[in-house]
C-alpha cells in the first residue's frame, strides 16, 4: 500500500467523468466560467477523495474532448490509478480508445472502470458494454481492471465503486527510496497578496517549506514560501500528492505549464534522448525515421524528430524498438520517464515509450554497440548495472559525477553508496574525493594504456628520468580533462603502478644510469653543494663555475634529487641533503624552546642572507614541516 496516490479520470466527452467525481466527493472540478457555461470540461480539474482507511487521495479530472487532449496529457502523467469512465448508453467511443492508449503508454498499471449512466439502459446493454470494455483493455496494462456499473444521478453503484478504488489503491506499491523532488507544473498563476503559485502532481521526492527549488528549463532558483496539499497548508509534501507551492524570488513569465519545479541538483535539460518507442496498433500509417512528431513528457509538449536506431526505415503499427528523439526545444527528463507521441499536427496519438538515456549524443544508426548498450540499460535492475550501462554507452573514458547522477537518475547518497561498495564502478581518485567515475572495464583499459605509454617512453629514451604527465594524457586520453587525468595518475601512484615527481611520470622499476662523464659531474656537484652548506650557488652559477652547459647540470641535479642526495628548495636552488637536515634541526631546536621562529631569527641562526632563509622556510612550509602564522613559523603537530 502506498501512503499517497493520485486517481486520474479518463474517457470520452459527455460520459460523465465530472459528474461522477462530484457524486463521489461532493466537489465540482469544473472551475472555469466557460466550462460551466458549455457543460464540458476544458482544462484539468482537481478534487480529493477520503477513503475508509483514512487516506486522502488526490483526483485529477481530465477533459474528454479531442480538442483538449493536450490538457488531458498534462494531467495524466502522475496517475497511480486510472478511473476510466465509459457511458453505458454510448459504449466505447474514439476518445475512450485514445485515452486508454495514453494510459497504457504512460505506464499506468492499475485501473477501475466506471460504467456510468446505467439508469438509462437495460441489463442486456450493460453486459454488451462490459464486453466492449474487456476487448478494449485486452493487451494493455489495464487488462483485467474491475468494471463497476454506476449512476451518478441515482447513486447506484457508488459504494461499490469507492470500495473498488480503495482495493486497487491498497494493492499498489511504489519504490520509496532517496529521490530528487520533481513537480511537473500544470498551472502557474499569481495569487493576490501571495505572489506566484504553481501546482502539479509530485512524481518523486519530498518538498518542505523554506527549501530552495530549481525551475527547469531555465534554471532559476526559487524559495518555497508555503506548501499546500488539498487546499490545506502543510510543512511537507510527498510523491503521489497534488501539491501547490507559493514560490518567492521568481516571476510569472519564467514559469508555465511544461516546466518542472525540482531539487536544485537537477540542472540539466535535454534536447536529444534515447528511448524505447512503442507504436500503438491504431495509427493507419507507419512512422518513418526522421518524421516529425509531438512529444509529451510530464506537462511539457515539444516538436521533435524521431530517428529509428536499428536497421528499419520506419516503425509500423504495433512495432517497437529503440529510437532517438531530437527535440526542437530543451525539456527536463530523466531515465525511466514515460512519454506520449502524437503526430506533428497533434491530431492523433501514435505511440509513446520510456526514456532510456536522457542526455544522448548523436548516434550511428544500426550500431550493434549502441543497440546492445541501450538494451542493457533498459533492463538493468541493480544500481551497479545501471551505472555500468550508462558509462558503457558514453564514448568518454570517464564521466563527471553530476552528469552520471542525472543520467542514471541517482541521488548523491545513492551514488556514494555504490562507489564505496561496488567493485564494478571506479571512483577517481577514490570514493572519498570523487573527480570522475568510470567502469571497471574502462578503468582497466585506461590504466593499461597509461602504464604502456610510460613504458614506451622509457624504451625510447632510457636515459631520461620520465615523461611529462600531459604528454601521457595527450597520447592515451585526450578527451579527459587535465584535472580528471591527474586523478587517474593519483590512483596509479597510490597503487604503486607509477611514480610521479611533480609533473614527470616513470615506472617504479625505471632508474637512469648516468654516463661516466655525468657520474664525474655528479661527484663534483655534490662536493660543491656540500661545501656551500646553507648558502649554495644556484644552477646558473654551478654551470658557470663547473664550465658545464646548464641543461646538463640540471639533468644531473634531478638525478641526484631522485636518489635523495640533494633537494630542490626553489626553482633554481638545490641543497645538499645533509645541509637541509641541519637546517631542519635548527628550526626544531629553536621551536622546542620558543613558540615560533621568525625569518630574521632563522637567518641569524644560519648566518646566511634573507634570500636563503626565506627559500628554506617556504620549502618547509610546502612540505608540511612548518606552518606559517603571520610573519612567523611554527612546527606542524
Amino acid at each position: 500500500m502506498i501512503p499517497h496516490a493520485i486517481v486520474g479520470t479518463a474517457g470520452h466527452i459527455d460520459h460523465g467523468k465530472t459528474a461522477l467525481i462530484k457524486a463521489l466527493t461532493g466537489q465540482d472540478t469544473d472551475r472555469l466560467k466557460e466550462e460551466k457555461e458549455r457543460g464540458i470540461s476544458i482544462d484539468l480539474g482537481f478534487a480529493h477523495l477520503d477513503l475508509d482507511d483514512g487516506r486522502r487521495v488526490g483526483i485529477v479530472d481530465v477533459p474528454g474532448h479531442e480538442r483538449f487532449i493536450r490538457n488531458m496529457l498534462a494531467g495524466a502523467h502522475g496517475i497511480d490509478l486510472a478511473l476510466l469512465v465509459v457511458a453505458a448508453d454510448d459504449g466505447v467511443m474514439p476518445q475512450t480508445e485514445e485515452h486508454v492508449d495514453i494510459l497504457h503508454l504512460l505506464g499506468t498499471r492499475s485501473a477501475v472502470v466506471a460504467m456510468t449512466k446505467i439508469d438509462l439502459v437495460d441489463a442486456a446493454r450493460i453486459e454488451a458494454v462490459r464486453e466492449e470494455i474487456g476487448t478494449l483493455l485486452a493487451w494493455t496494462m489495464l487488462e483485467g481492471a474491475p468494471i463497476v456499473p454506476v449512476s451518478s444521478a441515482t447513486g447506484a453503484g457508488l459504494a461499490a465503486l469507492r470500495a473498488a478504488i480503495q482495493a486497487r489503491l491498497t494493492s499498489l506499491t511504489r519504490t520509496e527510496g532517496p529521490a530528487w523532488f520533481r513537480l511537473p507544473i500544470d498551472r502557474a498563476f499569481v495569487l493576490h497578496g501571495h505572489g506566484l503559485v504553481v501546482t502539479g502532481t509530485a512524481i518523486a521526492g519530498t518538498v518542505r517549506e523554506g527549501e530552495t527549488l530549481r525551475i527547469v528549463p531555465g534554471g532559476e532558483l526559487t524559495r518555497v514560501r508555503s506548501v499546500h496539499v488539498h487546499n490545506q497548508a502543510v510543512r511537507e509534501a510527498y510523491a503521489g500528492q497534488r501539491v501547490a507551492l507559493n514560490l518567492g524570488g521568481i516571476g510569472r513569465p519564467s514559469v508555465a505549464r511544461g516546466h518542472i519545479a525540482c531539487s536544485p541538483a537537477l540542472d540539466r535539460t535535454t534536447d536529444r534522448f534515447d528511448a524505447w518507442v512503442e507504436i500503438r496498433p491504431g495509427p493507419r500509417h507507419a512512422i518513418a525515421s526522421h518524421d516529425r512528431v509531438r512529444v509529451f513528457v510530464g506537462t511539457a509538449e515539444v516538436l521533435a524528430k524521431l530517428i529509428v536506431l536499428d536497421s528499419r526505415s520506419e516503425l509500423g503499427p504495433g512495432d517497437a524498438g529503440f529510437a532517438q528523439l531530437a527535440l526542437r526545444e530543451p525539456i527536463a527528463a530523466l531515465r525511466g520517464d514515460r512519454f506520449v507521441l502524437r503526430d506533428e499536427t497533434s491530431q492523433r496519438t501514435i505511440g509513446g515509450g520510456e526514456v532510456v538515456q536522457p542526455f544522448a549524443g548523436r548516434r550511428r544508426r544500426n550500431d550493434p554497440a549502441t543497440l546492445s548498450g541501450l538494451a542493457v540499460l533498459r533492463a538493468a535492475d541493480t544500481d551497479a548495472a545501471v551505472v555500468d550501462a550508462v558509462i558503457a554507452l558514453e564514448s568518454a573514458a570517464t564521466l563527471a559525477p553530476d552528469f552520471l547522477m542525472q543520467a542514471a537518475h541517482f541521488t548523491p547518497e545513492r551514488l556514494q553508496a555504490l562507489l564505496t561498495s561496488e567493485m564494478r564502478v571506479v571512483a577517481l581518485p577514490n570514493a572519498d574525493t570523487v573527480e570522475a567515475v568510470t567502469s571497471r572495464e574502462k578503468w582497466d583499459g585506461l590504466r593499461a594504456a597509461a602504464i604502456a605509454a610510460v613504458a614506451d617512453f622509457h624504451r625510447a629514451q632510457p636515459r631520461t628520468p620520465g615523461i611529462e604527465m600531459e604528454s601521457v594524457r595527450s597520447a592515451v586520453a585526450p578527451a579527459v580533462s587535465a584535472k580528471v587525468f591527474r586523478a587517474v595518475i593519483d590512483r596509479l601512484v597510490a597503487e604503486k603502478s607509477l611514480v610521479r615527481q611533480e609533473s614527470v611520470l616513470h615506472l617504479p622499476s625505471h632508474h637512469v644510469a648516468l654516463a661516466d662523464a655525468d657520474r664525474e659531474l655528479a661527484t663534483r656537484l655534490t662536493a660543491v653543494l656540500g661545501d656551500a652548506g646553507w648558502t649554495p650557488p644556484d644552477v646558473a652559477h654551478l654551470a658557470t663555475t663547473l664550465a658545464v652547459p646548464r641543461p646538463r647540470v640540471l639533468g644531473v641535479l634531478q638525478h641526484l634529487e631522485r636518489e635523495g642526495q640533494v633537494y630542490r628548495v626553489a626553482p633554481d636552488l638545490y641543497y645538499a641533503a645533509a645541509a637541509l637536515e641541519r637546517a631542519r634541526a635548527v628550526i626544531r631546536d629553536h621551536c622546542g624552546a620558543h613558540p615560533h621562529i621568525t625569518a630574521a631569527t632563522f637567518r641569524d641562526l644560519l648566518n646566511a642572507s634573507r634570500k636563503f632563509a626565506i627559500a628554506l622556510l617556504d620549502y618547509f612550509d610546502r612540505t608540511g614541516f612548518t606552518l606559517r602564522v603571520g610573519d612567523a613559523r611554527k612546527l606542524r603537530r
